[in-house]
């Protein structure tokens, strides 16, 4: 039976919720903990990394950058980066929060995921739930990512010479959790428009060598499209957003 929002078990129901997401979120953190260590990193640092960190990709492009050499401030830049559009996601969180201080203690929390989770379920929940049903969503989803990479770092060999077909599919973990987070987005003019400049903007970039750069030039681009588009003269369309 499942579980209902009520005021006694709100970080129930977000946890319950958050379950779908694990399907993804796991194998993309075994994934970490396998190339973490295969770049001769500690499996306690690997795990540190994402106790710490918690950045998805930003996790594995610091690994590789550490692993090949590169001098740190390449490495704090670059990170950043690509982290850059956090910057966007408490802000859009912050007219359904609630006055509580327990909302700061769970910033950490605020992954790409968590956020287009929360950003649909949070306007839908009562008052007085929101802050218990983001703590069950954001820290069984930490926990989830935590324990993903220990097992990588742990076990990760094993499961690739157990199973070896694990090696071609773990590194297109990170791009299909991210496709089915934005997928349902195109059912959405305003959204698919932004998306498809996002998307246009990344392909252009990667292919005139700026992978890296590229990225959070595209998620602006795509930021900015759908700001003219939502309030630029004559191009709302109410209730089609």
């Amino acid at each position: 039976m499942a579980l209902q929002a009520t005021p006694s078990r709100p970080a129930l129901t977000g946890i319950r919720e958050t379950f779908p997401l694990m399907g993804g979120y796991v194998p993309v953190a075994v994934s970490f903990g396998l190339i973490a260590v295969q770049a001769e990193f500690a499996p306690w640092e690997a795990i540190v990394i994402s106790t710490l960190f918690y950045a998805g990709a930003s996790q594995f492009l610091f690994v590789g950058m550490v692993a090949g050499g590169a001098p740190l401030w390449l490495v704090i830049i670059m990170t950043l980066l690509i982290n850059v559009r956090h910057l966007v996601y408490a802000p859009n969180l912050a007219p359904w929060m609630t006055a509580s201080r327990g909302w700061p203690w769970l910033i950490h929390g605020l992954t790409d995921q968590v956020f287009a989770l929360a950003h649909q379920r949070l306007p839908q929940l009562p008052v007085d739930q929101r802050l218990g049903w983001f703590a069950g969503v954001s820290l069984f989803a930490w926990a989830g990512w935590v324990g993903g990479t220990a097992l990588g770092a742990f076990s990760g060999g094993w499961l690739m010479s157990r199973w070896p077909l694990l090696g071609e599919v773990l590194p297109f973990a990170l791009p299909s959790l991210f496709i089915v987070l934005v997928a349902p987005r195109f059912t959405s003019w305003r959204w698919g428009l932004a998306l498809s400049v996002s998307i246009g903007v990344a392909l252009a970039s990667a292919l005139a060598g700026l992978t890296n750069p590229g990225i959070p030039f595209a998620a602006l681009c795509g930021a900015l499209c759908f700001y003219l588009v939502k309030h630029g003269p004559g191009l709302s369309r109410g209730r089609h957003e």
